[in-house]
């Protein structure tokens, strides 16, 4: 696999060549990695994959015209074709006002922040066939559990370079390593099903595959027996697996192409209160081996910790160059973007902060809600704020969680939900999304 400096030098060659193809100003990004997986099922290897990957984009501009182009072959010949077409292919598209790489005075510079996202590992399949089959004796070895769905590990490593013609170049390694269990409970035709699974940058930071697996099983088993909900308007109790699902929704709603296309339920929201006095949510890039860290954003901008909600209130849209121009702000640092085509806008390590209840305290006073363990289906609208999903998790009787219920909805508007909205205690930053148990008042839910 390459090396940063490496793919850095393949970036500002391919700009090079776009430069002397015509284009007024280009943009190049190339990722390359390999990973390697590995899956069982009732304690017989199922599946060896491994795979390398190599691609190298290239964003040109002629006047406020731009096209993308991507490649696999990056020999000098078939760059100086790729750069050839892309100009082409620019001087033939739509004028676009708003087009352009990143404000250069904003662009960063000097060293690339060190965020430890690189163990240097990729492992071998006898170890990783073994953390899968520990896992999923685990899990089998839970009282209850009666068939597996299997179980997987798999490690990957990835260089990520970009470089402009105005002035960035940068480049940066990551690995990610994670393990997964799935299995059923229960007797044929009352069978439940869960899993477990946890992803870290560093191997060494994973959890063990004995507790992946008996969590999973743990979980599989809780499920067996499920009843219904009593329907009507309760408080619902959320997950942190699925309550983290709630702030994808605001990033998505106060994203730079929903703002300026005026396409989003918070179109008229900034500044304003819209969630409960106290509550913080943060994205933070440089989180030490985070999942969503990164060093620079997808226009070659700096990136820093910024809140999005502070005390309740509404403090920043996300914004890309584009975007920020058509609304006559400043771009934000939240540019993200694959090999081909333009950046579009997305968080990095986004949590909301911890709040001060312990999770038995949050529910105590509940004489019938639902605690909610899994979300199905998209049903959202992020242009209104209706929301309505399918479910499962348990009953809450009297200030305790009791037992299993599947096949019901909540319901409710993401204004609401968010106004409404009360965490407890026990953030835990284990996903790329985080957030501590949620309480919710005064959803509709009703069974299926």
């Amino acid at each position: 696999m390459l090396t940063p400096d490496q793919a850095r030098d393949r970036v500002h060659d391919a700009i090079d060549r776009a430069t002397r193809a015509g284009a007024d100003a280009a943009d190049a990004m190339l990722s390359a990695g390999e990973s390697l997986s590995v899956s069982v099922r009732l304690d017989a290897l199922e599946d060896v994959d491994r795979a390398e990957h190599l691609e190298l984009g290239l964003r040109v501009f002629c006047g406020q015209r731009s096209a993308s182009i991507s490649t696999t072959d990056l020999t000098p010949a078939a760059l100086d074709i790729l750069a050839e077409r892309a100009v082409a292919m620019a001087r033939e598209a739509p004028e676009d006002e708003w087009a352009g790489l990143a404000p250069v005075e904003r662009l960063m510079h000097g060293n690339v922040p060190q965020l430890d996202l690189d163990d240097g590992t990729l492992g071998d399949p006898a170890a990783l066939k073994e953390s899968a089959l520990i896992a999923e004796r685990a899990a089998r070895a839970v009282p209850g559990v009666t068939n597996s769905e299997g179980a997987g590990a798999s490690a990957s490593r990835s260089i990520w370079a970009l470089a402009t013609s105005h002035g960035f170049a940068g480049a940066y390694a990551s690995s990610n390593h994670s393990i997964s269990a799935s299995v059923l409970a229960g007797d044929a035709g009352a069978m439940e099903r869960d899993y477990d699974y946890h992803s870290a940058r560093h191997a060494a930071r994973l959890d063990s595959p004995e507790d992946i697996g008996r969590r999973a099983g743990e979980r599989a088993v809780a499920r067996v027996g499920a009843g219904r909900v009593r329907g009507g308007a309760m408080p619902i109790v959320l997950d942190p697996r699925v309550g983290s699902s709630l702030l994808g929704h605001l990033s998505g709603a106060i994203s730079g192409s929903a703002i300026t296309r005026k396409t989003s339920f918070l179109l008229e929201a900034m500044g304003t209160r819209i969630f409960a006095p106290g509550i913080d949510i943060i994205d933070d890039p440089h989180r030490p081996h985070g999942l969503r860290s990164r060093p620079f954003d997808g226009e070659g901008l700096p990136v820093s910790p910024m809140q999005l909600v502070a005390d309740g209130m509404l403090e920043t849209w996300l914004l890309d160059s584009a975007a920020a121009r058509q609304l006559g702000l400043e771009p934000t640092g939240h540019a993200v973007r694959g090999v081909g085509g333009a950046p579009s806008v997305g968080p990095s390590n986004l949590y909301l902060a911890n709040g001060k209840t312990p999770v038995a305290s949050l529910i105590a006073d509940i004489d019938y809600g639902v605690y909610v363990t899994e979300l199905i289906g998209q049903g959202i609208n992020l242009v209104t704020g209706d929301y309505s999903r399918g479910a499962a998790g348990y009953l809450i009787e009297g200030g305790v969680i009791t037992t299993p219920v599947s096949e019901f909805t909540v319901a409710g508007t993401l204004q609401s939900m968010f106004r409404e909205l009360v965490p407890a205690n026990d953030l835990n930053f284990r996903y790329g999304i985080n957030v501590p148990t949620l309480r919710i008042d005064g959803m509709t839910v009703a069974s299926g």
